[in-house]
């Protein structure tokens, strides 16, 4: 065989134990071990195999000349190593785009370890670029790396201050008291970045959906009641509105995001729809309402006593109020490393208590995924 060489198309990756080898043309992840990295090293098409062997019999006496001959004709063979020539490629440093692009396809791979070492790799090489900083503490956040992830975040807000998103973050991170709801700066922020590929997002790649699951839930209840007075909160692009408004005279829709309302207009469903936060919202209602439902909203609040008691007050007699919320083992509810809030099945039953409603149905179920984890759901109806 001709002196070997790494391929031009791989690109090597540092890792903790040695390198991983990325081929660009056909996007394929060669995880090496040190001895193989070592190998790779000397690949640099100036040695013949017979050399390589020879200069790794003192270093690494387990590798057998055979060993090392194998495992470089196997190199070849997948593409990894060329026979004959200079690669140009096995020393060269990657730059910090190179390597944040590798990161980013490897992420979309879901190979997120690897994926985080690349961003590691490419945010050093970037320190003052805010982007690397945010997308390292996503991907440590990711992989449960918490410290790295606030480290990472930390640095991203002194270059981008007014990051109202990320500074929420921070708080559930750093353990500080987290505030009665997200800000809505917060809100409307991650909505408008959120809202094009929200549907997208959620239903296709997270497995969401809880409005055909509220509305499984409501069926039965509802048996063949229409004609209802239905408000959706925290209406997003519609979805649950496209689920109630075969039952409903009236649909309303509220949500903090004009960008996602202007969405939901798109559908043509609702009879009014209003850019607003939904607590300041129920206190200054003076409508009456059959049913209410809010999916995936109330995770943005802490005590539930915020949207239950004013909501309460809006239910016509035998009215039902139907909402979503994360499952949480702590009582009465916790700010996540989301920044999402999740409930104490005991909270739910408390305030609904006070609120002077009855837990009609109280269920558990899949709510969505959470960088690949199921995330589990309690799925409430309560009545007037």
């Amino acid at each position: 065989m001709q002196n070997p060489a790494l391929n031009p198309a791989i690109q090597l990756i540092q890792t903790e134990n040695g390198y991983a080898a990325y081929d660009s043309s056909t996007e394929k992840l060669h995880e090496l071990n040190p001895t193989a990295s070592v190998i790779v090293e000397l690949c640099d098409g100036s040695r013949s195999v017979d050399e390589i062997c020879a200069f790794l019999a003192p270093m690494l006496p387990e590798a057998s000349a055979e060993g090392v001959q194998r495992w470089i004709e196997e190199g070849v063979a997948a593409g990894l190593l060329v026979p004959g020539g200079d690669s140009g490629n096995a020393h060269r440093e990657l730059s910090f785009d190179e390597l944040h692009k590798i990161s980013r396809r490897l992420r979309h791979r879901n190979q997120e370890q690897l994926a985080y070492v690349c961003q590691q790799q490419a945010t050093a090489l970037a320190p003052d670029n805010a982007d690397m900083w945010y997308d390292l503490g996503e991907m440590a956040e990711m992989i449960g790396r918490r410290d790295d992830a606030r480290a990472a975040y930390e640095k991203y807000i002194e270059l981008k201050p007014d990051d109202a998103e990320i500074r929420h973050l921070l708080v559930a991170l750093r353990d500080e008291p987290p505030p009665p709801r997200v800000p809505d700066e917060a809100l409307q922020q991650m909505y408008a970045e959120f809202s094009r590929t929200f549907e997208t997002n959620l239903c296709k790649e997270l497995g969401y959906k809880a409005p055909e699951q509220v509305r499984e839930l409501l069926d039965p209840m509802l048996g063949d009641r229409g004609n209802l007075a239905v408000l959706d909160l925290g209406c997003g692009t519609g979805l649950a509105g496209v689920q109630f408004k075969p039952r409903a005279s009236r649909l309303v829709g509220v949500d903090i995001s004009p960008e996602m309302i202007e969405l939901a207009r798109a559908r043509n469903l609702y009879d009014r729809l209003d850019v607003a936060e939904i607590t300041g919202w129920l206190y200054l209602s003076q409508e009456r309402f059959d049913l209410i439902v809010c999916c995936d909203c109330l995770i943005y609040f802490g005590d539930l006593r915020q949207v239950l008691v004013p909501a309460a007050a809006l239910l016509c007699p035998k009215g039902l109020f139907a909402f979503t919320l994360e499952r949480g083992d702590r009582y009465p509810h916790r700010l996540s490393d989301t920044g999402r809030y999740t409930h104490h099945i005991d909270h739910v039953r408390d305030v609904a208590a006070e609120a002077q409603l009855k837990v009609a149905r109280l269920e558990e179920q899949f709510l969505r995924t959470e960088y690949g984890a199921p995330v589990t759901g309690l799925f409430v109806v309560l009545e007037k």
